[in-house]
């Protein structure tokens, strides 16, 4: 590159800067302008803008920029001198403007082209409304649009459609309140941290040292008064002088030793006081270097949200309370696209159009609020939008179209539970695929990329009133403030943010229901599972009098998981897993306690997925009193024969293989055995007094509880109509006694129900 070119490209990086600052001014100003187009401030802001702009694309030779950023300047003048007033389709055709001076020294050459081959047509508009004729349709820059999220962006019809919004400025040569700012890289700001909170968890290794001297003190102390103690009972021995100066000796050494050991305890303690508030800071410090405004994240939503809107014949505001709340750059990045979500859906879904809403007394405009807070640590998000809320019709309709539950269940959901199913993968109350939505990128990705952020989302609304998400982040990804419990002898961590509650569990609040062990927990029975199981590690110490539980839900799905002791909470500082790990089931990440121990940080959403595997194969084993395992449940079957004869056979080979079994002398017998006990397999025959077998069978199958219950009949009729009949009535197998053997029951039992213990 010769000289000239390399001047060229420097001149052309500071246009980019330029045009980088100046278009989000515009942005901001124009979106103002379009509530109020009169608003004398807000019109010299965007005129200075405009005007800086064709100044600087004078200077590096662009004249495609000097020539929209003119005409985009005589039209804020005519505002400005009261000639023009700036209606919605002026503001369209600014913001495009706006985007092709964007674009139009962009690095890359492949979108400067294009930006280049719509500056003619943009002209040409712009003059046109500057004239006062009557506007052209919409036209788009050949600027190819970079969507917000994966979604796909609005329609080449609509005006959001001219070229891609201002991207979010990462950095500058000075901040908003005028103080120096210097470029740093990524990698060094994470060195940065991952140095100073190396040196925090360091200097925090410094207590249990100073603990250790403590009790060195004591025995120096306690060995003082042995020696005191020595003398004395020396001055009334017959000892010779030799002795007693040892003993003399002795007594002034250890004097001398507790006075030396105190004055270096003192000092440590003020030089471990210190180093640990300089860590502290240091670590803080290196913190708010990537900490920056949640308004960062916002930059171009507000664009979005009003493009989006028009596009779709809708006018939406979107209003932000919270924009300087502080917050990792890790997170925000993370947070933009669930976050650009959120709010295409709430335009989309939420907010209803100009004459539904005329027609339900609310304004024209739509509302959308997003708020951003902190709160105990963690970044707080609430967004709720004025619309239409979720029609819970249409969502049982879509439900049952899609085959997720029955008509009966459905009816019986509460709000909280038919909301849930928003959240599952694919799932969308659209029926036909559109631009913006019905793609299957759902709420479920935006759950996800939360959790990826080991952070929680939940949903409500109401009925024509609206719909709010509440998000909970942390506020940096470096710490994470944790419950540390003992695993097999080992420490494990568990985040506050995925943990309801952490309690002890009396032996008699344990109980066994449907074959799984449960306890009452704030209103309904939650599973109970081992986390020396789940994690694969040998029973520790048992308990004593109760079994420390922690609770962890996932919106749903709530279970117990019943660890050996609680250490407490912590505050640790993350240690990333070695890539060459891969993902480590059921954990996160590492960290060090205050004494160096090493801790592994679980992953809660991968623990849930871990017990819904053990509980599909029968694998999940039970706990004792005491808190250790007693070994997979063995699986339950009810026989039901009135022949004693074959009762006593059938129990004794489904013993002999390991199966729980409980008999009924009747059908009748046995359908109160099944209303009150929970069986995996009911192995009956049909000739029975009180209730034959087919009566059994199809109360069964009528019972909801009961449905999916596999059942075997066993009988001597072995004619094709009777098979038939027995199938017909909902029985799984059907076998005939006269050709029956030990092999053939048993094996029939395997297919259906698999092994004993799963």
């Amino acid at each position: 590159m010769t000289p000239d070119q390399m001047k060229d490209a420097s001149m052309l990086e500071l246009f980019r800067l330029e045009a980088e600052a100046q278009t989000q001014v515009l942005v901001q100003g124009l979106m103002t302008l379009e509530r109020n187009p009169t608003q004398a401030d807000q019109l010299e802001a965007c005129m200075r803008a405009a005007h800086s702009l064709k100044g600087a694309a004078r200077i590096v030779g662009l004249d495609a920029g000097v020539q929209v950023a003119h005409v985009m300047e005589d039209c804020l003048v005519g505002a400005q001198e009261g000639r023009l007033l700036l209606t919605s389709g002026h503001i369209d055709a600014l913001l495009a403007g706006t985007d092709i001076l964007l674009h139009i020294a962009d690095a890359q050459p492949e979108r400067a082209e294009q930006a280049q081959q719509g500056v003619p047509a943009m002209v040409e508009r712009l003059q046109s409304l500057v004239s006062g004729k009557a506007p052209a349709a919409p036209v788009s820059a050949p600027v190819e649009p970079a969507p917000v999220v994966s979604e796909p962006p609005a329609p080449p019809s609509a005006p959001a459609a001219a070229a891609e919004p201002a991207p979010r400025r990462r950095s500058s040569d000075s901040d908003e309140a005028g103080e120096r700012v210097l470029r740093v890289t990524a990698e060094r700001l994470n060195q940065l941290l991952d140095y100073s909170s190396k040196s925090l968890v360091e200097s925090q290794r410094l207590k249990p040292l100073l603990d250790s001297l403590q009790r060195l003190k004591r025995i120096q102390a306690s060995a003082s008064r042995v020696l005191d103690g020595a003398r004395d009972a020396a001055s009334t021995a017959n000892l010779d002088a030799e002795a007693q100066a040892y003993l003399a000796d002795a007594r002034r050494l250890v004097g001398e030793c507790q006075q030396l050991l105190s004055e270096q305890i003192a000092e440590l303690d003020e030089f471990s006081f210190k180093a640990g508030q300089r860590a502290q800071s240091l670590y803080d410090t290196a913190l708010s270097c990537r900490m920056r405004p949640f308004s960062d994240v916002l930059s171009g939503q507000a664009r979005m949200v009003r493009d989006l809107g028009r596009s779709l014949g809708k006018t939406v505001r979107l209003e932000v309370q919270g924009a300087t709340t502080q917050v990792d750059r890790d997170v925000l990045e993370k947070l933009e696209a669930p976050l650009t979500h959120l709010l295409r859906n709430a335009v989309d879904h939420g907010i209803e159009a100009a004459d539904v809403r005329a027609r339900n007394g609310k304004p024209e405009e739509g509302s959308i609020q997003l708020l951003a807070r902190h709160h105990a640590g963690m970044l707080v998000l609430e967004l709720q939008d004025d619309g239409g809320g979720v029609d819970l019709d249409r969502l049982r309709t879509a439900i049952v179209r899609r085959q997720l539950s029955t008509e009966e269940t459905v009816a019986r959901l509460t709000e909280d539970e038919l909301l849930s199913f928003l959240f599952l993968p694919g799932f969308s109350m659209r029926e036909q695929v559109t631009e913006v939505s019905g793609r299957g990128v759902g709420l479920d990705a935006v759950q996800h990329m939360v959790r990826l952020l080991r952070g929680g989302i939940r949903m409500e609304q109401v009925s024509g009133q609206g719909a709010r998400f509440h998000l909970e982040v942390p506020l940096t990804l470096s710490v994470v403030r944790s419950l540390v419990v003992t695993i097999g002898g080992e420490a494990y961590a568990f985040p506050l943010a995925h943990i309801e509650r952490m309690r002890r569990l009396a032996p008699d609040e344990i109980v066994q229901l449907e074959g799984r062990q449960q306890f009452w927990h704030e209103g309904r029975h939650v599973g109970l599972v081992s986390a020396s199981q789940l994690l694969q590690r040998p029973d520790g110490e048992a308990a004593t009098d109760e079994i420390p539980v922690v609770v962890i839900r996932e919106r749903d799905s709530a279970y117990g998981v019943a660890v050996e002791k609680f250490i407490g909470e912590r505050t640790l500082v993350v240690v990333p897993l070695d890539a060459r790990l891969g993902k480590v089931q059921d954990v996160s990440a590492g960290a060090l306690l205050d004494d160096g121990t090493p801790v592994l940080i679980l992953d809660v959403e991968d623990m849930l997925r871990s017990v819904e595997k053990l509980l599909a194969t029968g694998r999940l084993e039970r706990i004792d009193p005491t808190g250790r395992l007693l070994g997979p449940a063995r699986k339950r079957v009810l026989v039901v024969d009135d022949s004693l004869t074959v009762r006593e056979l059938e129990r004794k080979l489904l013993l002999g293989r390991g199966y729980d079994v409980a008999v009924a002398v009747d059908g009748m017998d046995g359908w109160n055995a099944l209303r009150s006990e929970h069986f995996d397999l009911v192995i009956t025959d049909i000739d029975m007094p009180r209730m034959d077998g087919i009566e059994l069978v199809t109360l069964i199958r009528r019972d909801t509880r009961l449905q999916s219950l596999p059942v075997m009949v066993v009988s001597y009729k072995d004619r094709e109509e009777d098979r038939r009949r027995g199938l017909d009535a909902g029985a799984d197998y059907y076998l005939a006694k006269a050709s029956f053997h030990d092999e053939a029951l048993l094996d029939a039992v395997v297919d259906l129900i698999g092994g004993a213990h799963g």
